[in-house]
């Protein structure tokens, strides 16, 4: 197939792109950065520069591919430094491309007639905290009501409605890591930025980006409509991970910090903390 890969030069592009060559497909990535088209011609496929939030620059670049999926992987995350206590602020660029990028791209494959589209969305630590311990793709998110991170949310659950609603799949990732994976949670460690919170018995959900991309790869190819959670067999409670990260960087392990004084600003560390937050159910098949 022809595929256009919207954000292909990310941690799971990067992986995605020569997965998808490897297997005889036809890919054309985009990037924002001229100087990531090199890197994106190296993986085995062609290289535009165009912004998810310009909609007419994005029609065209889609149109010229003429591919027979899409799959949107864009977020602004990696040119942003990591800030816990207002994610507002730290997403708000990857929030306009999960609701107008998303809009823009549905609409540039209405225009050329592309019905198969897949979508990146997200499931480390947001489950709804009420219920069983595991969640499938039938329980609700966690919208962080209240919180820093109910921007964020919301932008999420629009992605989602959005994509489903057309007939397209959406993978929600565990937190990822792997090659250029977890770039943040590294450097907030580093920094000493990442406290443990209360007990740590607050799990998450991981998916490894060769996980995340051959997840990915099998959306495309068997063009199921849905949302499907794409996560490991194992989540691991923050008191474990959190101290293990520290060690394999070779820092002090993280300082501790009472539940109640960390959860009013900081979304992440209420579900870091929390006994009742949720992994989530991986996908099968």
């Amino acid at each position: 197939m022809r595929v256009f890969v919207a954000g292909g030069s990310g941690a799971v592009g990067q992986r995605l792109v020569p997965a998808m060559v490897a297997r005889g497909h036809q890919v054309t990535a985009t990037t924002t950065r001229v100087a990531k088209t090199k890197l994106v011609e190296q993986m085995g496929a062609a290289a535009v520069v165009v912004s998810g939030l310009e909609p007419a620059a994005m029609a065209d670049a889609v149109a010229r591919a003429y591919p027979d999926a899409i799959v949107h992987l864009m977020s602004a995350l990696g040119g942003q430094p990591p800030d816990l206590r207002h994610m507002d602020r730290w997403f708000a660029a990857t929030n306009r491309l999960r609701t107008d990028g998303t809009d823009y791209l549905l609409a540039a494959a209405v225009a050329a007639g592309i019905t198969r589209v897949v979508a990146q969305s997200y499931a480390s630590w947001n489950g709804i905290r009420q219920g069983g311990w595991v969640k499938t793709e039938k329980d609700p998110l966690d919208l962080c009501v209240g919180t820093a991170a109910h921007a964020t949310m919301e932008a999420v659950r629009h992605l989602e409605d959005a994509v489903a609603g057309a007939g397209g799949t959406v993978v929600r990732y565990g937190g990822l890591y792997g090659p250029r994976a977890a770039q943040h949670e590294r450097a907030m460690v580093k920094a000493q930025r990442f406290p443990l919170v209360g007990s740590g018995a607050g799990h998450t959900s991981w998916v490894h980006v060769d996980g995340a991309a051959a997840a990915t790869v099998r959306a495309v190819e068997r063009s199921v409509p849905g949302v499907f959670n794409i996560v490991d067999d194992d989540p691991a409670p923050a008191r474990e991970w959190l101290p293990h990260l520290a060690a394999c960087l070779g820092v002090p392990p993280p300082m501790r910090v009472p539940a109640g004084v960390a959860r009013p600003p900081c979304s992440t560390c209420k579900a870091i903390a929390d006994t009742t937050a949720r992994p989530s159910q991986p996908a099968r098949g």
